[in-house]
């Protein structure tokens, strides 16, 4: 089973090797997490996903070290732990696939190396509107809204 990157930057399906299967965004807002059919968790009644594993399309990365859950500002902060040397990085809401409580893991639409190519963390300012913009912008372009 393979993921295929959509012609905007998103997640276009779910499909057996050389077979493309369109899917279609269920919010174009970075800073919002998906609906609750989309991500199997509603994140509006108090789920706690902090210390579960993140998975990007082609593996794990690392767990979450902060996640918040404002209405158009969320976002998570992950720990890469030895993959990027302990490097942390912000990803925006939107970008979160699927949460499985079960195996506590939070699937993401994005590759390894696009994560690990993100906006340097800065554990400063990465609460300030600014530094969000400049996440949001590397992770959805103006076409993606």
């Amino acid at each position: 089973m393979y993921w295929f990157r959509g012609r905007r930057g998103g997640l276009s399906g779910y499909a057996t090797k050389g077979e493309k299967v369109e899917r279609s965004h269920t919010t174009t807002e970075p800073w919002t997490y998906r609906d609750v059919d989309t991500l199997g968790v509603d994140m509006t009644r108090g789920v706690d996903i902090v210390g579960f594993e993140i998975e990007a399309t082609d593996g794990g990365i690392g767990k979450i070290d902060e996640a918040t859950y404002d209405v158009g500002s969320s976002y998570v902060v992950v720990d890469t732990g030895p993959w990027i040397f302990g490097k942390k990085v912000m990803l925006p809401a939107a970008v979160i696939q699927r949460v499985d409580l079960d195996s506590q893991t939070v699937i993401v639409d994005r590759t390894k190396d696009e994560i690990k190519d993100s906006p340097e963390f800065d554990e400063e300012n990465y609460r300030e509107q600014g530094y969000r913009s400049q996440v949001g912008s590397y992770y959805y372009n103006d076409t993606d809204r």
